[in-house]
């Protein structure tokens, strides 16, 4: 065997203990940030789970799947355990595979015996959003959100600030609501609407999807004067995120010295 061949032999050897120097060491670095992060446990959808499977029955049948992941990563509302006082709980709408489970899309009204489930105490308002302003597809029946909403800013006055605010297009956005409940999504809700003749659902309307939700009357007030009269967007929440309900952005604050 000559020097070349050797040499040759010798490179690919190095390279090959080189390329599992990187990959244990990539390894140990996922664990060590695994170890330092604080986990929480969550259930999420192996397989889609029917409305109207019982908790123990999603479990039993491996539809359920329980892992650990960082707590900063969990939904707001995530079911947390499945025991004796859940277990028998039935899914008021179909969970697709991959969602986190929400303990709200669990209650003991069977699907197709109420249109809607509103918490007591509580109002049904519809909002209707584009996708982005959903969140695309990961808003869903038991998921909670803050509502912002989006306006043209008007100053009272006929001082020359106000004059130079007022003739120019100054917009802002706000929080409206800081945490809402979702209880339905296009035509899926916390229970859902009964079938009729094997007809189909309506299909969405192209200019956006119904988010219903439910808020307490004084909220309602502040949604449905949102919907009639300003453009609102919607944010998943996480668990123990805190958004400060005073928040505003505009135009003057983000980039000041634009007024004339």
């Amino acid at each position: 065997m000559n020097r070349r061949l050797l040499a040759a032999l010798l490179a690919l050897l190095l390279a090959a203990a080189g390329g599992g120097l990187v990959l244990v060491y990539a390894k140990n670095a996922d664990q060590r940030a695994l170890a330092g992060a604080q986990l929480a446990g969550v259930w999420v959808a192996q397989k889609l789970v029917p409305a109207g499977t019982t908790l123990k029955a999603a479990e039993e049948q491996g539809l359920l799947t329980h892992t650990k992941v960082s707590a900063e990563a969990v939904p707001a509302g995530a079911l947390e355990e499945i025991n004796a006082g859940n277990r028998e709980l039935l899914a008021l709408s179909d969970v697709q595979p991959g969602e986190y489970v929400l303990a709200a899309r669990f209650g003991t009204t069977p699907p197709a015996e109420k249109a809607i489930e509103v918490p007591a105490g509580k109002l049904a308002v519809s909002v209707q959003l584009s996708d982005p302003a959903r969140v695309g597809t990961f808003v869903t029946p038991g998921s909670h959100i803050a509502i912002y909403t989006s306006y043209k800013i008007k100053a009272l006055g006929d001082d020359a600030r106000s004059k130079k605010i007022n003739d120019n297009d100054i917009k802002g956005t706000s929080v409206l609501l800081d945490d809402v409940l979702v209880i339905g999504v296009g035509t899926s809700a916390l229970a859902a609407p009964a079938k009729t003749d094997g007809a189909a659902a309506p299909a969405a309307n192209s200019t956006g999807v119904l988010v219903t939700v439910a808020v307490p009357p004084g909220d309602a007030a502040k949604l449905i004067h949102g919907v009639a009269n300003y453009t609102l967007y919607a944010a998943l929440r996480g668990s123990g995120v805190k958004i400060d309900p005073n928040q505003q952005a505009n135009d003057l604050n983000l980039f000041p010295g634009t007024l004339p």
